[in-house]
């Protein structure tokens, strides 16, 4: 309909909604009540941004802004909410209560710590997708999961947990076993400080789930939540991943939070295909369950999605994933293939140091098993895409005279002296490390790792280096393997039983002897180095 009265426009645009137009009126509504953000004309009826954006630019000219704020003309608001039979709508929008929000009125002290936690957490990463939930809808979460299932002595895996779910959990049900998976080294950080603060038993271990499970998390959890990258890519792996994590695939649940723009149904419709594609059962879909601090597209809600895995998932578990999985930065589905031919033959002759090494190939920077060369040999890795915590990984699942790996030149271990020097003492006892900057371009980087011989390390170094060395073993056995044999060296005999003893005693966190080297959180890494290098000097 064409018409230059606003009014019709915008009576014509809630027709074309038809029974879907209701969320629409609410959004006019709220214009007629005064001024609103658009963060708020989108949040509360939770209608897509470019639907509010139509409804405001239908209204030209009796719209009036100020900044991010919005508002009908005060002497039109009548017309409106006559013409259109606001008062249901206006009534509603008025007196609206988040149900969120009246859920949490009783959890005023929880809430408030939620949300302090909010503003204490790293930043989201764009590159990773984070889009935080809100503290009404951690709590929400929470509450959820207790009604729902016997959380008493159960297991819960979060998939990833930028939205400090797992700490909502626990505090609703502080007896809840938790383990958290997850790429960001900062938010692993902050939930284990959090967690040891408050007496919580929540577990944290690394991965990037393009690359596998740690095996500390494969058939852990009665219960998994994950709110993944929303494309059919994102969605598929992160639900592979997460029936792999149940220890009961028939009792088990997953928990996903997943949302598409109304405006776009086929993407819905892709994702849910690809979850079918996989044997999982939809056994439930709560609408616009969760409510975000942005994630405008699509609303700033998400529904919560009860899955239930069969017998046909688990034929299906170790399938390819394609590392292209986001819908922002260096891996997103749009960005495959950006390394230069020219940046790759720079890479390799680094790598071969002018022709003094072999290098068998370039390699991608995986690093779910180790990364051998021979001796004559050395490493030329593509770690272009790296969102920043690949590089340590990839360092520490090599294994070579020499490594070059090719990252980012604003990477964040490469762009102040204090990330250098932090990755520099990580892998001390293993590489020397040199970063060339703009190489071969200015947006490029090479971190070339030298190995140091292990002749010029002293005995707790030798000890360190052990484990370092073997980064895809467990810790545990590892340390207390090569403190009988650095015992035995000195003329020491240390049995078995005894040295497990002095390992157990001497470690920072024992839970980590049972993880890999490789899966154990950044922050946890440097401790753990200087306690087994310690343990040496103890045996004199």
């Amino acid at each position: 309909m064409t018409t230059d009265d606003p009014v019709q426009r915008v009576s014509a645009l809630l027709a074309d909604h038809g029974v879907h137009g209701r969320r629409l009126r609410i959004v006019v509504a709220l214009l007629t009540s005064g001024w609103q953000s658009l963060a708020e004309l989108v949040r509360q009826p939770a209608v897509p941004r470019r639907t509010v954006e139509e409804l405001l630019a239908a209204m030209e000219p009796d719209v009036e802004r100020e900044g991010d704020r919005y508002r009908i003309r005060p002497w039109r608001t009548t017309v409106y909410r006559e013409h259109l039979d606001l008062g249901l709508e206006l009534g509603n929008a008025l007196n609206y209560t988040d149900p969120l929000e009246a859920a949490a009125q009783t959890h005023e002290e929880m809430v408030t710590r939620i949300k302090q936690d909010i503003h204490a957490v790293p930043a989201p990463m764009p590159a990773l997708d984070h889009v935080a939930a809100t503290a009404q809808t951690m709590l929400r979460r929470a509450m959820w999961l207790d009604e729902q299932y016997t959380l008493s002595g159960a297991r819960l895996l979060c998939l990833g947990d930028h939205d400090l779910t797992s700490l909502a959990v626990c505090a609703v049900r502080p007896d809840l076993e938790v383990l958290v998976v997850d790429l960001d080294e900062r938010v692993l950080e902050f939930i284990d400080n959090r967690a040891a603060e408050r007496g919580f038993t929540i577990r944290s271990v690394h991965a990037d789930f393009r690359f596998g499970l740690p095996p500390a998390a494969q058939g852990w959890a009665d219960l998994v939540f994950t709110d993944p990258p929303y494309t059919p890519e994102g969605i598929g792996l992160f639900v592979t991943r997460a029936a792999s994590c149940l220890r009961d695939v028939d009792m088990g649940r997953i928990l996903l939070a997943y949302g598409f723009s109304e405006r776009n149904p086929t993407l819905g419709l892709k994702v849910q295909q690809e979850i079918m594609q996989l044997g999982v059962l939809f056994e439930a879909i709560l609408p616009r369950f969760n409510r975000y601090h942005g994630a405008q597209a699509v609303g700033s809600a998400s529904e919560l999605y009860v899955l239930r895995a069969t017998s046909k998932t688990r034929k299906l578990l170790d399938r390819p994933s394609n590392t292209a999985i986001y819908t922002h930065g260096p891996q997103s589905i749009e960005a495959q293939g950006k390394t230069t031919s020219a940046q790759l033959e720079a890479l390799r002759a680094t790598a071969s140091a002018d022709g003094r090494l072999k290098v068998d190939e370039v390699r991608g920077p995986a690093w779910d098993r180790p990364l051998n060369a021979a001796e004559d040999t050395a490493l030329a890795i593509d770690a272009t895409g790296d969102p920043g915590p690949w590089l340590l990984r990839v360092l520490l699942a090599a294994s070579a005279p020499r490594v070059a790996v090719l990252v980012a030149n604003n990477h964040l271990d490469l762009s102040n002296q204090a990330g250098q020097r932090a990755l520099t003492a990580a892998l001390r006892h293993k590489y020397r490390l040199r970063f060339l900057r703009s190489n071969p371009d200015d947006r490029s980087a090479v971190v070339v790792a030298e190995q140091i011989p292990a002749n010029r390390l002293d005995a707790g170094e030798r000890l360190a280096r052990h484990v370092l060395d073997r980064a895809h073993g467990k810790v545990g056995n590892l340390w207390r393997e090569g403190l009988i044999s650095t015992a035995k060296a000195t003329g020491i005999t240390l049995t078995r039983n005894a040295a497990r003893d002095l390992v157990a005693e001497a470690a920072p966190t024992p839970a980590d002897l049972a993880l890999r080297l490789i899966d154990i959180p950044r922050h946890r890494i440097a401790p753990l180095l200087d306690a087994i290098t310690a343990s040496a000097a103890d045996l004199s």
